[in-house]
């Protein structure tokens, strides 16, 4: 089983938006939460920060914003565990056998430090993030990079995605795919997936593998 991370595993994504949020409001402004989104799983920081900027005017000092942010965005994650039935999951897939790894479009220092802050860095075997691959998710890039470590065929695997460009890299991957989307995705936009869930903890491991074709 190949996991993304960011909004899968952890809530990293409701995370990164309260911190822009919050730093907006250090301005007295609001976010634009419709234009926040993108569709791919690439770095648009500078982007929001040039976004931010235009808002504030020459006042802005970006170095004062990003420790801020950071800071925030830190704050906010050290709170945060595996979201809701992810825990079982990973128990259930490790006394069936089965190997685990993730794919993400985020950075290796960003997935394995999160991952490893909540004791679960243990539980993959491979590791393929975005700073390893030239282009990011719904390009199939970093799952086939998770194949090629761990060995094998697209179609012995299965991935769990919480996006819809992340379901549509694993389905070009030839991944079959289980959707759990972030609490910021529209579950009707994941037709790349085999299953949709609501979450994990909907149901058990087997009983979502069993849903799955092939």
């Amino acid at each position: 089983m190949i996991f993304d991370f960011d909004g899968l595993l952890m809530d990293t994504e409701s995370v990164m938006l309260a911190a822009w949020q919050h730093e907006w409001r250090q301005h007295g402004l609001e976010l634009d939460v419709s234009t926040f989104w993108v569709n791919h799983g690439g770095d648009v920081t500078e982007d929001r920060y040039l976004r931010l900027a235009a808002a504030v005017g020459p006042s802005f000092d970006r170095a004062a914003s990003h420790a801020r942010r950071t800071a925030y965005r830190d704050e906010l994650n050290r709170r945060l565990g595996l979201r809701p039935g992810l825990d079982a999951w990973l128990r259930d897939a490790h006394a069936a056998g089965l190997r685990l790894a993730v794919a993400s479009s985020s950075p290796r220092q960003w997935v394995r430090r999160l991952l490893a802050g909540i004791g679960r860095e243990a539980d993959f075997e491979v590791f393929a993030c975005g700073d390893e691959v030239a282009r990011p998710k719904p390009s199939p890039e970093v799952y086939l990079l998770a194949l090629d470590r761990l060995g094998i065929a697209a179609g012995q695997a299965v991935a769990v995605e919480d996006s819809p460009h992340g379901a549509a890299a694993a389905r070009a991957a030839g991944l079959r795919c289980i959707a759990i989307p972030n609490p910021h995705a529209d579950p009707a936009t994941f037709g790349s997936a085999d299953l949709v869930l609501a979450s994990a903890a909907d149901l058990s491991l087997a009983s979502a593998l069993a849903k799955v074709p092939g």
